[in-house]
């Protein structure tokens, strides 16, 4: 009914390490987002795990299908620059919107604008 018994140990064991890799940096991530204290150091933590871990998740992906297949499965590199991509950007926009609500807010915790 499956396919998964064509697939060569090799295979397998790798695909089962990177997902395990893949959801252990996932997992640490949303470890830091739990641990830390204020949301400029929240915002760093799942980034990363999210980063890493969808990279080593989608890379076990293209090794699985393409030796199941025996051809090269390479839509998962769209998925994978496209996080590559929007992640840290997410990560940028959200830190610059917090540092402009805490400096119109007056916070301490954030240093003054730069003076031109």
């Amino acid at each position: 009914m499956t396919h998964l018994a064509e697939i060569p140990a090799w295979a397998a064991v790798l695909t089962a390490v990177l997902l395990l890799t893949g959801a252990v940096l996932t997992l640490i991530g949303t470890v830091g987002l739990l641990r830390f204290d204020s949301f400029y150091q929240r915002v760093h933590a799942p980034t990363l795990g999210a980063t890493l871990g969808i990279g080593c998740i989608l890379l076990a992906s293209m090794l699985f299908f393409s030796v199941l297949e025996s051809r090269a499965i390479i839509h998962e590199l769209l998925i994978t620059a496209l996080m590559v991509v929007t992640t840290p950007i997410t990560l940028m926009l959200l830190a610059r919107a917090a540092l402009y609500r805490d400096r119109t807010e007056g916070s301490d915790e954030v240093p003054p604008p730069p003076s031109d």
